[in-house]
């Protein structure tokens, strides 16, 4: 079937350039000598997170333990869940999981450690943990040395628990101004993971894993230092228009959503038939990645989502709308693919403008 007879919105996504993508990454992370574990909150699909695998990751991260058990029960087998867990009915969930996969997930609380210790009480595995290092992102994660080093002080005396190591996420590099300040705010941001991971082995707990992340660093291909295990990047598969800002290109955004044109109510205006729930109202404001409007009309130059409401794209754009017809079909490349993959109940793999493949998205809506 050509991708244009589909029924509208649908989630396309070029195989080729997914394929590319994922090459890409892959090999840059063999350059470096780490290794690479996607993340797969960006896809949600267990197909694709296989052929990550297949392709040569070390396996994968997810940020919820819903994602993680869809991901399990589909055959991945070494899971690290990038997300601080609280909640005795979650950590059963995880202890569960423990006896058949290879999971670890973050903490970065005393609080977190005390409901493990309990949880994992008789289990045949110890919790396997990761101590999140907040880097600048003003997220979560451990900001003090002394708060850390009292938290693997309390790790030592605990039966149940075991440190694998300690992660990181720069998503701070977003916002940076310029490929100079993407690179400052990289190197501050390792340098600080890299300072607790030696604190760490000061006081006999060597890090197994040092794990970083965030998308936009490793597209300039910076150099990862000594002491870093490996990378968690999740966007690169797809790409999207905050992405592509970033590297001045749209020609890796695999994905897209294919929408018909229903109204044209003026000669400026055009409406299509995704909206909010189809697209997301997100949009990126600062920065590399700072994007125009709601999304990018792909086969258009400088044609944007002006505007969303629920299930309706509003465009501006005289030359646009002389050009198309009610009934026709475009693609919009979106601001950001994460929460879009999230709203669709299945992805369309297509070569050459032909769907190979319907894939699936398994893991959407597993908020918990």
């Amino acid at each position: 079937m050509n991708d244009l007879q589909l029924d509208t919105p649908a989630l396309l996504i070029d195989k080729d350039v997914m394929l590319s993508n994922m090459k890409d990454m892959q090999n840059y992370a063999n350059e470096q000598k780490v290794s690479l574990r996607p993340h797969t909150k960006t896809h949600k699909m267990p197909k694709l997170a296989k052929l990550q695998e297949e392709m040569g990751a070390v396996g994968i991260a997810v940020a919820k333990v819903g994602e993680a058990e869809v991901m399990a029960r589909n055959g991945l087998k070494d899971i690290f869940i990038a997300n601080e867990i609280v909640g005795k009915s979650k950590l059963e969930r995880i202890r569960k999981l423990s006896e058949t996969i290879d999971i670890s997930f973050g903490i970065d609380s005393a609080y977190q450690v005390r409901e493990i210790e309990e949880v994992f009480e008789g289990a045949s595995k110890k919790a396997q943990v990761l101590v999140e290092i907040e880097v600048g992102e003003q997220r979560s994660g451990i900001i003090e040395e002394d708060d850390f080093r009292t938290l693997l002080e309390l790790i030592k005396t605990c039966q149940n628990v075991e440190l694998k190591g300690i992660f990181s996420h720069d998503g701070h590099s977003y916002k940076a101004k310029s490929v100079a300040h993407c690179k400052e705010l990289y190197k501050e941001s390792v340098e600080r993971t890299l300072h607790f991971a030696r604190i760490a082995e000061e006081m006999d707990l060597k890090p197994k894993v040092v794990s970083i992340g965030s998308t936009p660093p490793f597209m300039f291909k910076f150099d990862i230092p000594e002491g870093v295990t490996e990378i968690r990047p999740g966007t690169y598969i797809f790409m999207d228009a905050s992405q592509a800002n970033v590297i001045g290109t749209y020609d890796r955004c695999a994905a897209s959503v294919l929408t018909t044109v229903i109204s044209k109510p003026t000669k400026e205006r055009v409406i299509t038939d995704v909206g909010a729930k189809g697209i997301t109202a997100q949009t990126r404001s600062e920065g590399l990645t700072a994007t125009k409007g709601l999304g990018r009309i792909k086969e258009y130059e400088d044609v944007y989502i002006h505007g969303v409401f629920d299930e309706h794209a509003i465009i501006y754009h005289e030359e646009f709308n002389k050009k198309v017809s009610i009934g026709d079909k475009v693609r919009i490349i979106p601001n950001h693919i994460c929460p879009v993959c999230n709203l669709h109940d299945k992805a369309y793999l297509v070569d050459n403008g032909e769907v190979v493949d319907e894939l699936n998205i398994e893991a959407r809506g597993r908020l918990q």
